[in-house]
């Protein structure tokens, strides 16, 4: 059962647990959506307190404002005494334990939200080391402030919203590996291979929105790499390769275009790097399910970021 716009969380049969925690994705169900969700427990609904220990593909940050119970991340069981912030990445296992009255906020986000601060990535990992942060007074004031400040910006949807999500999730970020010091629980230190270098100059590439680097071969060149290692790296670092990554930003610049300008297809095509407008359309039509006119002609539909099923409460089909 896919829950519309958000994650899978199914309770699994007992035999399923036996064998391997499931792995739940956050759904985004057309292409032109935010792959970011902003909501409360109550938003989200029961399944956000999900007492069955599964994994994640995407990233999920929770600030916990009141309950009691415990919250098992791995082979660590962290007993609720609020306030609390708490990150899991990709991959971690966890589950709530004996909760009751579970009250906060939870983001959830994929790997491609985060290309206008690639380093995050790295914060994000090494916080999954260390995942549950008691905050002071002062640390809780500040994230209370920043939460609100997102459940307002992803609420509103106002010109220029994604820019500001992303860099308040920046400060999010950055704020909670600041708590992590002054709690006196230092964050693992950070593992710096070459791949991880590579991996952080391709996602600052694909990020300045140039077509003429919107290759693997021109962005392996640039970097110094043969495009066979730039793969290697970057799968590695994203789990998906260099040309899906190019694909996702091309795509997020025409629809940028397309919504927010007067260019023509034809002029849209040529400013993300594909000449040929009936191959522009093709390749759009492919990436996103829709025609680059029906797009454009989708007008609130098409642009609408919010996910149906945490602008009103989860329910079960």
């Amino acid at each position: 059962m896919a829950v519309r716009g958000a994650t899978v969380l199914t309770r699994p049969a007992r035999a399923e647990v036996a064998e391997a925690p499931p792995m739940h994705r956050l759904h985004v169900p057309t292409p032109n959506l935010l792959p970011l969700a902003v909501g409360t427990f109550d938003t989200f609904g029961p399944e956000a307190r999900a007492d069955f220990p599964h994994r994640h593909t995407f990233y999920e940050i929770v600030h916990v404002t009141g309950g009691t119970g415990s919250h098992v991340v791995d082979l660590a069981r962290w007993p609720l005494r609020p306030p609390h912030l708490c990150v899991i990445v990709p991959g971690q296992v966890h589950h709530w334990e004996d909760a009751r009255d579970l009250e906060g906020s939870l983001l959830l986000f994929t790997d491609h939200f985060l290309v206008d601060h690639p380093e995050d990535r790295e914060l994000l990992r090494r916080l999954g080391g260390r995942p549950w942060l008691s905050l002071d007074p002062v640390a809780q004031s500040s994230t209370t402030r920043l939460m609100d400040d997102l459940h307002e910006e992803y609420r509103r949807g106002a010109d220029g919203f994604d820019t500001v999500l992303r860099s308040l999730l920046h400060v999010l970020v950055v704020r909670a590996a600041r708590a992590a010091r002054l709690s006196g629980s230092p964050l693992p230190a950070p593992v710096r291979t070459r791949a991880d270098v590579v991996a952080v100059e391709f996602a600052r590439l694909i990020a300045d929105a140039d077509p003429a680097l919107w290759s693997v071969a021109a962005c392996a060149e640039r970097i110094g790499v043969s495009p066979g290692h730039l793969t290697e790296a970057v799968k590695t670092a994203t789990g998906r390769t260099p040309g899906r990554l190019i694909r996702e930003a091309r795509t997020a610049e025409a629809k940028r275009l397309l919504a927010r300008t007067d260019l023509t297809v034809r002029q849209v095509a040529v400013r993300v790097g594909l000449a040929d407008p009936a191959y522009f359309c093709r390749f759009f039509r492919r990436e996103t399910g829709v025609s680059p006119g029906d797009f454009r002609r989708g007008g609130e539909i098409h642009h609408d970021h919010r996910i149906p099923s945490i602008a009103a409460n989860w329910r079960r089909p």
